[in-house]
Formats: structure tokens, sequence, C-alpha cells
């Protein structure tokens, strides 16, 4: 029995590779969950050439685990001081264990040392990235469950024939992930009657992308009233677009993962080059979908900023887009979550705009006069609430949440409007 695991990284997640009851053991001591890694597909990479009997042979008596990149599993890998590997944006090492994790060495021809096979090598990264993508559309789920996204009633509701076909794209990518899931692997039959919709699905993401610029350029008003009704239409407007990007990127790589299992069946010694042209189009994609959506997050920021500067005179108008806008930002927030895409903006940011709308408010009672009545509408208690609900900020625009009320004496003239 071997005593040896091994570790392989491709910065979105780590493999640990070793007899079952050695990695058993690893994951258990580090706390780090896993997911199975399906190491005898590889055996199908290794049909041919020298070794390959005595390689997969090996492959058999191992157990390979999957564990996403989180700050746990990025500090487990940094403690062991993975090396560089030879495969493009991999890391590898060999931990030796009798009983304990002893430390890194060097790699070795016996043990797991078959993954030093360039084609072993290439197609475990290849299930690496397939699993990565399969753990984003997990989360992904989990979001439109969240919020409870009916994306196929939000595509039957537009007269676009793009969008439209989208809803039988959803179906024919599903059915071939449970045929995938059922057989195994991925036939010429099963790619054959997907592999056009690729067309379709990035149609729609960029409708859907064209549909949160409008919103975005809808914000750009400079008259209260104006304001108001556009942070409306985002409000009502901009969950369905998320969700449907959700979609849509979830659908592409439920295709990706298709795909690398077409190209480790037919051609396999082209998976690592594609394996990595999948991932530089799928950084794309998430670059596109994280610029519209910092867009609209500064129109946001843009139309609060506003608000702030009228809040003393016009505070029913400026609740109202802060409303609005704190609940856009918090789609946007959670929208990003599911996509696994960093939010730019910091708590920091939504406190010091709590303590600048407290702190007119307070230059406004020094001044005396009408900037006193004015103050009164903000009412202590409003603006205490306000910052408690600071503490629960996490991302800039999305935590921005100032609960205004209206009060008998807000009868300027945007506000009257919001009453009739």
């Amino acid at each position: 029995m071997s005593d040896e695991i091994e570790l392989i990284g491709d910065g979105e997640g780590m493999a640990v590779i070793g007899e079952p009851e050695a990695v058993d053991r690893f994951l258990r001591a580090e706390g780090l969950p896993s997911r199975d890694l399906g190491l005898g597909r590889l055996r199908a990479v290794l049909s041919t050439g020298s070794g390959a009997a005595q390689a997969s042979a090996q492959i058999a008596e191992n157990s390979g685990r999957w564990v996403k990149l989180t700050k746990e599993s990025a500090a487990a890998m940094k403690k062991f001081d993975v090396m560089k590997g030879s495969g493009a944006g991999l890391s590898r090492g060999v931990l030796t264990e009798n009983g304990k994790i002893k430390g890194l060495v060097q790699f070795t021809r016996g043990g797991v040392g078959s993954l030093t096979n360039p084609a072993v090598l290439a197609g475990a990264a290849g299930m690496m990235a397939q699993i990565a993508m399969q753990q984003q559309m997990d989360e992904i789920s989990d979001y439109l469950e969240e919020i409870d996204a009916k994306v196929d009633d939000v595509l039957r509701s537009q007269k676009d024939a793009v969008l439209s076909d989208m809803v039988g794209v959803d179906l024919v990518i599903d059915d071939a992930m449970t045929v995938r899931e059922e057989v195994g692997r991925v036939s010429e039959v099963t790619w054959s009657k997907v592999q056009t919709t690729s067309t379709t699905i990035a149609r729609t993401q960029s409708y859907a992308l064209r549909q949160l610029h409008a919103l975005a350029e809808g914000l750009e008003k400079t008259k209260l009233r104006d304001l108001v009704d556009a942070t409306r239409v985002a409000e009502s407007k901009a969950q369905e677009w998320f969700a449907v990007l959700a979609r849509c990127f979830q659908l592409q790589d439920a295709l990706a993962i298709l795909e690398l299992d077409r190209v480790l069946d037919a051609s396999p010694d082209e998976l690592d080059r594609h394996r990595l042209g999948l991932a530089a189009a799928r950084r794309n994609r998430l670059e596109m979908i994280t610029q519209r959506t910092e867009v609209l997050v500064d129109r946001l920021e843009a139309a609060a900023g506003l608000a702030t500067s009228k809040v003393l005179f016009h505070p029913v108008a400026a609740g109202a887009i802060i409303r609005s806008s704190n609940h856009v930002g918090g789609e946007i927030t959670r929208f990003q979550d599911g996509l696994g895409i960093e939010n730019s903006h910091d708590a920091q940011e939504a406190k010091q705009w709590l303590m600048a709308v407290a702190e007119v408010r307070d230059r406004a009672l020094d001044a005396g006069g009408e900037g006193v009545d004015a103050a009164k509408r903000l009412g202590d208690e409003t603006i205490d609430r306000a910052r408690s609900l600071s503490t629960r900020i996490a991302a800039g625009l999305a935590k921005r949440a100032l609960p205004w009320q209206k009060t008998d004496e807000d009868d300027d003239e945007p506000e009257a409007s919001l009453r009739r």
C-alpha cells in the first residue's frame, strides 16, 4: 500500500489523488469538502502507448477527489508549497504519509507517479475544469432558486424569436447532461444534438446585456422625478435579466463540460489545448458580464448621489430612489456571487454615505430656520436605523439601505407627485 498522495492545482480547485484511505485521511485532516474526480475515465486516455497498461492499473487502484479553491483549500495548497507543474496553469506535488502528512517531496516514478504521464495529467486537468464548472452550475441553480426566478416564463414572455428558442436549447442541453451522467461519456450522437446550441445562447446573452445597458442609460437623469421612475423600472426589470444571464452562463458551462468529454473521447491529444481555450473564452464572458453590471452599479451610485444632495428638501423622492437603488444593488451582488464574480465595492462606501446623510442633517439643524424644518423629516430614529443597517453591508451600493418614511410635512413638488 502506497502512502503517497498527489495534489494538482489549476487555480480553480485542487485534485487529491492516491489510494482511497490516504486521500480520505488527508481530506479529513485538512477539513476539506470534496467531490469525486471520476478518475476512472482517464483509462480511455491510456488505451495506447508504452506503459499504458501499467498506468491504467495504477489509476484503477487510486481515488481522486476535487476540492474547490476557497480560503481554506488555498491555505492547504500554500502550506504544502505545491510546485509549479509542466502543464499550463497547473501546480503539482506529492505528499508522503505515514499516519500523518509529513510534507512535500519531489515526484517519484512509483506510487501515483503515473500522473507524470502528460496525457494523463491533461486528462486530469480537463476533468478538474469540468467539475469546477459543474460546481458553478450548482451555485447558479442555488441562486436562481433563491430569487425564485422563472427563467422560462421570462423567455416566453418576450416576442424575440431568439429568446423563445432558448427554451428548446435548455431542454436539449439538460437531456445531453442526463445521458452523459448515465453513460459516462458523450457520444457523437449526443454531441450532434447540442453542438449548434451555442449560437442561440450567445444571442440570448447579448440580448440580456443590452437590456441591462438600457436600464443603465435610463438612470442618466438629472430631474428627481424622472430618476424616481427610472430606478423603479430598474427595480422591476433588472432581476429578470440577471436570471436570464445566469441561465445562459450555466448552459454555456454545461456545453463546455460536454465539449471536453467529446474531445477526450475523440481527440485526447488536443484536450489540454481545448481546456485552455474554453477557460479563456469563459473568462472573456465573465469579463463582459462584469463590465455591464459595473456600469449599472455606477449609474445607481450616481442616482444615489443626486438623491443625497437633495435629501433635505425632497426626502420622499430621494427615499424612493434610495430604496429602488438599494434593491437593484442587492440583486447585482447576489447575481455576481452566483456567477463567482468578485464584487469590487466595499462596505466602507455605504457607511460613508450614511454618515454623510447624517452630517447634512446635523448641519441643517445647526443652520436653523428652514433647514431645521427640513432636517426634522429625516428624524433621529431613521438615521439610527440607517446606521445599524450599514453593519450588514457586503458591497457598496447593494448595502445602501436607508428606510425613509413619508411625513405629513412632505409637500414638496416631487413628493406630491409620488403620493398622487
